[in-house]
Order: C-alpha cells, then sequence, then structure tokens
C-alpha cells in the first residue's frame, strides 16, 4: 500500500502535496511504524487501538482529497480498497489478541 500511496501523492498538486499530502503520508508511516511495534511488543492492545485510529484518520483525509477532486476517481477507490482491507486484517489481529 505504501507504494501504490506514494505514486499517487507524486500526483497531488504542488498546492495540496504540502498540506493533505503530507498528512496523508505522515499517516502512512505512523502506521507502519506502529505495525512493526506491535509485532514486537507482548501486548498489543494499545498499539493495535492506535493503528486502528490511524487507518481511520488516513481514511477521512482521503475522502476528502477525493471531495475536492484532488485524487482521481479510480486512485481513491483502489486505495480505500486497501485502506478497508487493511482494517478488516487489523480486524481480525484485535479479536485473536483477545482470545
Amino acid at each position: 500500500m505504501a507504494g501504490y500511496a506514494y505514486g499517487a501523492l507524486r500526483q497531488f498538486p504542488k498546492s495540496e502535496r504540502f498540506t493533505i499530502g503530507a498528512e496523508l503520508r505522515e499517516c502512512l508511516w505512523r502506521g507502519l511504524k506502529l505495525i512493526v511495534k506491535a509485532n514486537a511488543v507482548k501486548l498489543k492492545i494499545p498499539l493495535l487501538n492506535e493503528l486502528d485510529s490511524e487507518i481511520k484518520t488516513m481514511l477521512a483525509l482521503l475522502r476528502v482529497a477525493h471531495g475536492l477532486k484532488i485524487i482521481p476517481p479510480k486512485k481513491y477507490e483502489i486505495w480505500a480498497g486497501m485502506l478497508v482491507e487493511l482494517g478488516k486484517m487489523l480486524g481480525g489481529w484485535i479479536k485473536y489478541c483477545r482470545s
């Protein structure tokens, strides 16, 4: 997903690349760091909840970018699909950790 996101972010207009684009990029990297940390520690639930928050934030920012016509509909559809799939996997991980 990170590779696809970077390709899509490169196509943002310069005026948006350093605002909503930068925020999307930050969410992406914070999420990746949280995945690595959660994989390494014993108490995963707090980190996984924080990761869920990052995914929801990224999806909201992506919706705003799509609404403002910053990102084409096809790229939005693919990227949002990746985020939804990631959210489903995260939900399974959280459920596994709670049992």
